[in-house]
């Protein structure tokens, strides 16, 4: 029947042909099916007569091959090129002996609403409500012919077509069904969501009602009443004013009509509505298995559902191994990566850590249910997520008030920032330089050994010298080197905060502090612009690269291959760090070395030669200098010769150890690469011999499942492609700080009063003050930033570290006291407040602020 099938009734549908109908349609087709549902009656004209109708189209093909090659961004040109081809597909004549089954099943005597079924729409990864066209109250076969012909047209509206280009759906892949079904003469409409859309909780059903058509609520016309409903009862009402409906006319169209001033707060439902409503759409959502956003009606006292459809914005749940209760921390806000992160990162990350974490979205979470169970753990957890992200403690702190967990026993112990109690260590530099020297030999061996290994001998040796990298992250001395750093922090604020009223003093006593690698590398780019920087062919050059092949050109220029050589010789130290480093699929800037030239170019524009020695002599003395003044006002207190002197041991312990709390994690990301490119060069070899199509196939398989692969010689390319399907699903997501077995997403407040009024609340992490110029940037490769800007991101990794050269302060979404950033803009001087809920979007570009990172707020000056 395949190409004859020109109109499919309901009860013919599933979501097995969600090709032929599209994503409404089969969604209606289900949901006739489902005991106890009411479905207003009516058929589908399906993709077989849109392609009959459009397929030799001149007009048409031309305008598809122009708007594919077109950018998201260019909304001109695509409003332009949208609206012909929609008059194009409006205009079409329908032949007679088409038409005549187009309308085969009409009652010519009944209204209809006329809906769009994209093939493309309403699938479980990717929403694309309203951006195809409803009409409600048709009446007439040549109305519906005509309303028909709009539906088709609407699939080319600006915003639909915007979401594809953005989303990388193929134009000629989207076919549109249309939708012909009865229009219900509604007492009250509106929208039944069977998860929370604000917080995310699958245990909450939320509920917005309103008089007479659903498309008053749906256009912004009228405030909705609004329902929570929980666990059968309702636990939130709002019941809003109403003064407008929209009703059908006779005849077909709708009308706007005034409600009386008596009906205008009268709820649209009852409370047993609302319960019996709630019900209906748990059912719904059993039989799809997963929650539904659904459009309702009420007539004649009875509920019809008019459309359901899948909610693609809530977070996923971790999958638990009970059915009891589950609280989650986020590893992305404590890792300052907060970004989706691919199958092979994802194992590489889980084969490194401690202990296994949970998975949901492409993200990695913490399952510290067992740790809160105790009154000291509870205790414990709150304490040192206080310490380090104050968000995610509020965060905690609001769903234990909640009840969610059950009340915590007595006893427990508090929980270990490495899981493990590090002893007290010696002040001595010697430290330091041994557990660099043991991990530059270990990677030294590592690079030396696995040059040679091939299949699954490649992956027995990496398995192996995971456990050599875990040794050396989880080494007892390292891990009291660190704590000794962190530790010597706390006390320097904590004390001289009450004997001389200083806040944050460890910050100024922490610049050019010694032996950290992350500020070493920003101030290392420094040195090659000062290469390059007297070679104007070279610098002229570099503005005009576009990709990331320049190296190997270089040399044909005056001063090119002394520019070659400074920048191989920086990747060969850093070259294996990138923005989002920990996950080991993400490029690297030895593979991109592309993405370093702005942040180059810029300190060649905007230094004088020598400016790295400059700026780590003048971060030292500054520390001295800072240190001599905080010990000269402690000698004249009470017992000031036994202050000074414990003070003047802590900032000697500050500045031996807190540079090494960069390090592990350098040993971390250079192992790491080297993993990666003996996998690329193994991936090489599979898609040689026919097992993968391209090498980067390897970055959808766990690590397990790839060494399978190369045991095997076969790859499963189903799994492959829908891994890439819901990784890309998962890139628009964004994670909150907490998330609890019911899918609740918690962020987190800030619950101070010690800011300006509209300022933004953040954690101060680096001292001092500083007003500037805003640059809101998002990917480091696009960094256009001048000397005295702010610099305003997401999170901050050690990959941002050559620009803290150029800003005078940081603002970030993400981070803590002690992360990377925060680390980093202390050694520079740089004032810093990081965790400002969205502050890449309350922050615009090019705005003047002013940052405080000793009380830890930004104001917005313009």
């Amino acid at each position: 029947m395949g190409g004859t099938e020109l109109v499919l009734g309901f009860p013919e549908i599933d979501e097995s042909r969600a090709g032929l109908v599209g994503g409404k349609a089969a969604h209606l087709g289900e949901l006739s099916r489902i005991d106890g549902v009411r479905v207003p009656p009516g058929y589908c004209v399906t993709t077989h007569a849109f392609r009959r109708v459009l397929g030799d189209l001149p007009a048409l093909e031309s305008g598809l091959d122009r708007l594919a090659r077109l950018a998201p961004g260019d909304r001109d040109t695509i409003a332009t090129l949208s609206a012909r081809i929609r008059e194009v597909i409006s205009g079409v004549v329908i032949p007679d002996d088409l038409a005549a089954a187009l309308l085969s099943r009409l009652d010519e005597d009944a209204a209809y609403a006329v809906r769009s079924s994209a093939t493309a729409e309403d699938l479980p990864t990717a929403s694309f409500a309203g951006q195809q066209d409803t009409y409600l109250n048709v009446v007439g076969p040549a109305a519906i012919l005509e309303h028909l012909r709009l539906c088709w047209a609407s699939l080319f509206t600006d915003r639909a077509v915007v979401y594809r280009l953005r989303n990388g759906f193929d134009h000629r892949k989207v076919h549109m069904a249309v939708v012909v079904q009865r229009m219900v003469l509604s007492e009250a409409s509106g929208i039944l969501f069977t998860a929370d859309p604000i917080t995310s909780n699958r245990k909450v059903t939320s509920i917005d009602a309103g008089f007479g058509l659903g498309e008053a609520l749906v256009s912004g016309l009228v405030n909705a009443d609004s329902y929570r409903v929980r666990d059968g009862e309702i636990v939130e009402k709002t019941v809003p004013a109403k003064r407008l409906a929209i009703h059908a006319v006779p005849g077909g169209g709708t009308r706007q009509d005034a409600i009386a001033p008596e009906l205008q707060e009268r709820p649209a439902l009852t409370d047993e509505q609302v319960l019996e409503l709630e019900r209906l759409g748990r059912r719904i959502e059993t039989h799809f298995g997963r929650p539904q956003d659904i459009e309702w009606c009420l007539a004649g006292g009875e509920f019809q559902i008019v459309q359901s459809r899948p909610i693609t914005t809530l977070f996923p749940i971790p999958p638990a191994a009970d059915e009891g209760n589950h609280v989650y921390l986020s590893v992305g806000h404590q890792q300052m990566m907060t970004d989706a992160m691919r199958p092979l990162g994802l194992s590489v990350w889980q084969l490194t850590t401690p202990r296994p974490m949970a998975e949901a979205g492409s993200r990695l979470f913490v399952d510290i249910t067992a740790g809160l169970a105790t009154k000291a753990g509870r205790a414990g957890f709150l304490e040192m997520m206080g310490a380090s992200d104050p968000l995610m403690r509020d965060a905690l702190q609001t769903v234990l008030d909640r009840g969610f967990l059950p009340e915590p026993a007595d006893g427990g112990a508090a929980p270990l920032p490495f899981g493990v109690a590090a002893e007290p260590i010696e002040t001595d530099p010697a430290i330091v330089h041994e557990l660099i020297a043991e991990s530059k030999a270990s990677l030294a061996a590592l690079e030396s050994d696995i040059r040679d290994k091939r299949g699954a001998e490649l992956f027995d040796f990496i398995l192996a010298d995971l456990q050599e990298l875990r040794r050396l992250l989880f080494n007892a001395r390292s891990h009291q080197a660190i704590m000794a750093g962190m530790d010597a922090t706390t006390w320097l604020n904590k004390q001289l905060r009450e004997w001389l009223g200083e806040d944050n003093a460890a910050d100024p006593l922490s610049q050019s502090a010694p032996d950290n690698v992350s500020s070493e590398m920003g101030l290392a780019l420094l040195d090659v612009a000062d290469v390059i920087r007297p070679h104007a062919d070279v610098v002229a050059f570099l503005r005009t690269v576009q990709d990331s092949d320049f190296l190997a050109e270089l040399p044909a220029l005056p001063g090119g291959r002394e520019a070659r050589d400074a920048i191989r010789a920086y990747l060969d130290t850093y070259g294996m760090r990138c923005v989002g480093e920990i996950d080991i699929t993400r490029p690297r800037w030895s593979e991109r070395p592309g993405t370093l030239l702005p942040v180059l170019l810029g300190n060649i524009d905007n230094f004088a030669p020598g400016e790295a020695r400059r700026r780590f002599d003048e971060g030292a003395q500054e520390a001295a200098k800072k240190e001599q003044e905080l010990l000269e006002r402690l000698q004249v207190l009470p017992d000031g010769a036994r202050k000074a002197e414990e003070t003047r041991a802590q900032i000697d312990r500050l500045r031996t150890f807190i540079g090494y709390r960069e390090y592990p994690k350098y040993g971390m990301i250079s192992r790491y690469f080297q993993y990666k490119k003996a996998l690329l060069a193994e991936a090489e070899r599979l898609v040689a011999a026919g097992v993968l199509e391209e090498p980067e196939d390897i970055y959808s398989l766990r690590f397990q499942e790839l060494h399978e692969v190369a045991r095997t010689g076969t790859a499963d390319a189903d799994l492959i492609r829908r891994r890439k399907e819901e990784f890309a699903a998962d890139q628009a997501l964004t994670p909150q700080r907490v998330l609890t077995s019911d899918g609740e997403t918690v962020s987190g407040s800030y619950r101070r009063e010690d800011a300006p009024e509209g300022a933004l609340l953040g954690l101060p992490v680096s001292t001092g003050t500083v007003e500037g110029r805003a640059r809101v940037v998002l990917d480091l490769a696009g960094a256009d930033l001048a000397a005295g800007d702010i610099l305003v991101t997401a999170y901050t990794d050690p990959s941002w570290s050559p620009v803290f050269v150029t800003i005078a302060g940081l603002v970030t979404e993400v981070g803590g006291l002690m992360t990377h950033g925060a680390v980093v803009a202390r050694e520079y001087g740089l004032p810093a407040v990081v965790g400002v809920n969205q502050a890449t979007r309350l922050i615009r570009d090019g705005q003047r602020i002013r940052v405080d990172g000793t009380t830890g707020y930004v104001e917005l000056l313009e």
